[in-house]
């Protein structure tokens, strides 16, 4: 559907290549294992990959502990000899992850024009602190809704309805801006707006509905809401 300004009143950021870079992530294997880059690629994928089962068969556990598997097992292929003290000093990396340039200046600009802001991430609470705190967006944003208050992870409907209810809006009145295209077709099951943010550049996929708008910078959301 095409994207409606009038109805937005209550805006949601996903965390992880929404605000935050995970790519710097590839800097921490840089000096520990011979082929960053396919290894810091598998982790992510892998990473993701593990949530989608989890919803599947009904096997939760917090986002760190998913993400700390899925090292090990990028760590495993590409038969990197790293120690477990090593593999969670990587890890760590999470917990400081640089934020987007335009997102200081955006997120303020929807505030400032009135708009409630909120973080709805896949993350488990002490990551989305640590988020917060290390990007210095804390004044921006109303809360975090971390996935381990329903213990179900994205695009599962019942983390964005709950979002929903911790936000105190209609679910129809919120737009959930995103880099994750699962993250767009989650949001837009369970009855949001969605804006897509593609910073890179990138295709939209061929399977499932188009986001509502694209965006490649979060002041283009709050030129379009006109503040």
């Amino acid at each position: 559907m095409a994207f409606d300004p009038e109805q937005v009143s209550t805006i949601t950021f996903d965390s992880y290549s929404t605000l935050v870079d995970v790519d710097a992530a590839e800097k921490a294997l840089t000096e520990r294992v011979a082929e960053p880059e396919p290894v810091s690629r598998l982790w992510r994928a892998r990473s993701l990959e593990y949530t989608f089962v989890a919803n599947a068969i009904d096997a939760y556990q917090p986002f760190y502990e998913m993400n700390r598997d899925a090292l090990q097992y990028a760590l495993n292929v590409y038969g990197a000899d790293v120690t477990t003290e090593g593999r969670d000093e990587i890890l760590a990396v999470y917990h400081e992850l640089d934020v987007f340039d335009d997102v200081k200046t955006g997120v303020k600009r929807l505030r400032d024009g009135g708009y409630d802001c909120y973080v709805v991430s896949n993350g488990n609470p002490a990551m989305l602190d640590s988020m917060v705190e290390h990007a210095d967006i804390g004044d921006l944003l109303e809360d975090t809704i971390s996935a381990d208050e329903v213990r179900t992870f994205k695009p599962a409907a019942e983390i964005y309805r709950h979002a929903a209810a911790r936000t105190g809006t209609p679910i129809d009145e919120i737009v959930h801006v995103t880099a994750g295209w699962f993250d767009v077709m989650g949001a837009d099951h369970a009855g949001m707006q969605t804006a897509w943010i593609d910073r890179k550049s990138t295709p939209w996929e061929p399977f499932g509905p188009d986001p509502d708008f694209t965006i490649e910078t979060i002041s283009e959301l709050a030129a379009e809401l006109d503040v």
